[in-house]
């Protein structure tokens, strides 16, 4: 439970545009400042299916959105696999996934709280049928879709899903083929 103690005062890693890293700083004067940091996407799945999160009520930014199976920022300190690990288990309680990198890139999104998020998305796949049990603070929802129903969805309803998972979706498609 320490990652639920602690995530607000998280120090996250700052980069530069090629994400090299420049310092670090607190998760939540980061996303105040708008500072350029790492991040991660993480989807999962099955077959022809993803699994994909709709954001607790209480989420800082993009609340009640569907997004990807998980989402965060490593630590500082922290490398890419260790914190999507970490994260998987934490929001999803999924353990013992195998998930590569399929690619990354950098958005910028501005919310009405004041709050951006500028970051530098490092997208990872994997497969995975197991169990899943949902950290609540965390994941209003989470289920399995078929990918072409996703596609439809997002095109009819943008507004229901999260700024980067447009993009980030793209990247973990392709990654994902070329794996195959």
């Amino acid at each position: 439970m320490t990652d639920k103690l602690n995530q607000n005062e998280d120090e996250l890693i700052l980069v530069d545009i090629d994400d090299r890293e420049t310092g670090h700083g607190g998760k939540l004067a980061v996303h105040q400042q708008g500072l350029l940091h790492r991040a991660f996407s993480v989807f999962l799945f099955d077959g022809n299916r993803v699994l994909i999160q709709k954001r607790a009520s209480g989420k800082y930014h993009s609340a009640g959105l569907w997004a990807n199976t998980c989402c965060s920022h490593p630590r500082y300190g922290e490398t890419l696999q260790e914190a999507v690990i970490r994260r998987l288990g934490f929001e999803c309680g999924i353990k013992n996934v195998e998930v590569r990198e399929a690619g990354s890139f950098i958005y910028r999104a501005c919310f009405d709280n004041g709050l951006t998020e500028y970051e530098c998305d490092h997208v990872f796949t994997g497969e995975y049928n197991g169990p899943i049990s949902p950290d609540p603070d965390e994941i209003a929802e989470l289920c399995w879709v078929e990918l072409d129903v996703l596609k439809r969805d997002m095109l009819e309803h943008p507004e229901l899903y999260a700024a980067w998972f447009f993009t980030a979706l793209g990247i973990a498609e392709r990654g994902r083929k070329e794996m195959l």
